[in-house]
C-alpha cells in the first residue's frame, strides 16, 4: 500500500485528494512540524532529503515527490482523469500542471519562508511574492471556460489543486471576490461525497 507523508492542510492535502480521486489506498503519516528541527524533520529526510510534502513511499520502496510527479503517475493507471492523448484538451492540461507548481508555488516558499532568502526586510520579500501571486491567479481564471471544471464537464487530477490553493492566501474572501471561476470549480470539486473524508481531515470543509 502507498504511505503518504504530509501534515493536514498542507501541500500534501493535494496528492491526498487526487488519491481519493482515483481510489488509490494509502495510509497517511502525519509529519507535522517538520519544517523545524526534531523527529517529524528527520523521519521525512529519511524519506526525501529535501524534505518537502507530500512525499510518497511507493509499493515497492521507491520515493515519489512533487504533486505533479504523483499526478503523472497516477494517470498511468487512471488515465481517465486527464483529457484524451492527442487532443487539445490534453496539451492544455499538461502546459496548466506544470505552470502550477512552476509559477505558483515559489511564490509560497518565498512568502512563507522569506527570512531564508534575504538578510534584511523580509517583509518586502513576503508582499512582492503575494502580489505576484495574486496577478498569477487572475492570469489563471481568465484561461479557464465556464466549468464545472477546468476541463469542463469531466473532472480532472488538475482539479485536485483548487480546493487547496483557496484556502491559502489570499484566502477563500478574496478567491470569491477575484477567481469566481476557480472559487467555483473549488466548490464542485468539494461536492464530490467520495472525496468528503479527505477533504474534511485537511480542513477544507
Amino acid at each position: 500500500m502507498l504511505t503518504l507523508y504530509g501534515v493536514p492542510g498542507w501541500g500534501s492535502a493535494i496528492s491526498e485528494i487526487m488519491l481519493a480521486m482515483t481510489r488509490e489506498p494509502y495510509d497517511f503519516i502525519n509529519v507535522e512540524g517538520f519544517d523545524k528541527p526534531g523527529p517529524q524533520q528527520e523521519l521525512l529526510i529519511a524519506l526525501n532529503p529535501l524534505c518537502q510534502v507530500p512525499t510518497l513511499l511507493l509499493d515497492e520502496g521507491g520515493v515519489m515527490t512533487e504533486s505533479a510527479a504523483i499526478a503523472l503517475m497516477l494517470l498511468d493507471k487512471h488515465p481517465q482523469f486527464a483529457p484524451r492523448p492527442g487532443t487539445p484538451a490534453r496539451d492544455r492540461f499538461w502546459r496548466l500542471l506544470v505552470w502550477l507548481v512552476a509559477n505558483v508555488y515559489p511564490t509560497f516558499t518565498l512568502a512563507d519562508y522569506p527570512e531564508r532568502w534575504v538578510d534584511s526586510q523580509p517583509e518586502v520579500l513576503k508582499a512582492s511574492a503575494q502580489r505576484q501571486r495574486k496577478m498569477l491567479y487572475q492570469w489563471l481564471e481568465q484561461e479557464m471556460g465556464e466549468g464545472p471544471y477546468a476541463f469542463g464537464e469531466e473532472i480532472t487530477l488538475l482539479d485536485a489543486y483548487w480546493p487547496v490553493l483557496r484556502c491559502w492566501g489570499p484566502g477563500r474572501e478574496w478567491f470569491a471576490a477575484n477567481a469566481p471561476k476557480l472559487n467555483a470549480m473549488a466548490d464542485a470539486v468539494c461536492g464530490h461525497v467520495e472525496l468528503t473524508a479527505v477533504l474534511k481531515a485537511n480542513k477544507l470543509l
